[in-house]
């Protein structure tokens, strides 16, 4: 079995900064490439940034030059630093990861339980 355990999310005023974390556990051979999504109430989940094993980052045109993606591939951790939060970042942030649980296996996408980021005005 695979968990993706996020932390971090809050509340927080216009302007100010967030650190979410995940962390992945449990049976892993190896990971891919890791993201942040988020969906905000009534729309579509939607890639936020993401980061392969490389460390080749990719950021939605709407969060570039505010967010910051990276990763700990000893921890099996992602982090997303989030600077200048506006109003509209309001949303639950979910974690993503493609894991292959062995050598013969495929890498599968695996989701956590989301953390809800709350930006007031």
């Amino acid at each position: 079995q695979v968990q993706l355990v996020e932390s971090g999310g809050g509340l927080v005023q216009t302007g100010g900064s967030l650190r979410l974390s995940c962390t992945a556990s449990g049976s892993i051979f190896s990971i891919k490439t890791m993201g942040w999504y988020r969906q905000a109430p009534g729309k579509q989940r939607e890639l936020v940034a993401s980061i392969t094993r490389g460390r080749i980052t990719n950021y939605a045109d709407s969060v570039e030059g505010r967010f910051a993606i990276s990763r700990d591939n000893a921890k099996n951790t992602v982090y997303l630093q989030m600077n200048s939060l506006k109003p509209e970042d309001t949303a639950i942030f979910y974690c993503n990861a493609a894991i292959s649980v062995s050598f013969m296996s495929d890498y599968a996408d695996y989701w956590g339980q989301g953390t809800q980021v709350t930006v007031s005005s």
